[in-house]
């Protein structure tokens, strides 16, 4: 039965942030004691412990003799969210190719709450493993494919977004002024294609487009990342764009007819 004047609903959703910041810290340490979570978490510690059993009822964490890990339920999870995405297959297929023909890093970005997430990645003979993996999120304003996912929304959507944007630097070279982003984005816009020097990572540069359905909706970026004293000149602003742009129009007729 509720308790009087919605108190059970309110310790609900208290119940599952609690948990939801149980999952998250474990995530983001790859394991962890007990103590630790609730010290840091600045829980009680039977308050850990009974949601790390509920967890563990669960199979979402499993406890090892050094600690507590995210199980292989979030694996299932991910999968099934991943695969939501339509194309995936199609997309993870260009992805591979994308990288084995250019020795770099390719990868395939989608928006989800104003952040660009990795959706399928690859790397080539020569590419370099400096990206945090799949479904990390990074700023889509620090991000080729993000920009190039962002020149395709309408401007209502657009300008909702990057007023909820915080604009915080990834390093010193990431574009922070928003109205600097809006000119930069009516440039990709024209041109189908984005850039970033060293936005999101010291020492890399990528180029992006975007992918849309056959309603003109973007449904994500695609990009390719390499050391900046390799993608530079002529091989960056001009080769890379081009294979990426016919990368992408192959890549949209493929979805169109899937």
């Amino acid at each position: 039965m509720n308790e009087p004047n919605g108190a059970a609903p309110t310790d609900s959703v208290q119940t599952a942030r609690t948990m939801f910041d149980i999952v998250e810290y474990i995530t983001d340490e790859q394991g962890t004691s007990l103590a630790d979570l609730a010290a840091d978490l600045d829980y009680a510690k039977s308050t850990v412990h009974r949601h790390l059993r509920t967890l563990e009822d669960l199979e979402y964490v499993v406890e090892r003799d050094d600690g507590y890990y995210v199980g292989l339920q979030f694996l299932d999870v991910g999968v099934t969210a991943r695969n939501s995405y339509r194309g995936y297959d199609l997309v993870r297929e260009k992805v591979e190719e994308i990288a084995e023909e250019t020795g770099e890093r390719a990868q395939f970005f989608v928006e989800e709450h104003g952040m660009a997430v990795y959706l399928a990645r690859s790397v080539g003979d020569h590419a370099v493993r400096t990206d945090p993996g799949i479904g990390s999120r990074i700023p889509l304003y620090a991000a080729s494919a993000g920009k190039a996912i962002l020149s395709e929304l309408p401007e209502p959507e657009l300008f909702d977004m990057l007023e909820r944007m915080s604009f915080e630097p990834v390093t010193e070279h990431t574009i922070t002024d928003p109205e600097e982003l809006r000119e930069e984005l009516e440039v990709v816009r024209e041109r189908g294609y984005a850039f970033n020097r060293e936005e999101s990572l010291q020492g890399t540069h990528a180029a992006g487009v975007p992918i849309c359905d056959p309603d003109g909706d973007v449904i994500g970026g695609l990009s390719v990342t390499g050391p900046s004293h390799r993608l530079k000149g002529e091989r960056f602003e001009e080769a890379l764009p081009d294979l990426l742009l016919g990368a992408a129009n192959e890549l949209e007729l493929n979805i169109a007819h899937s």
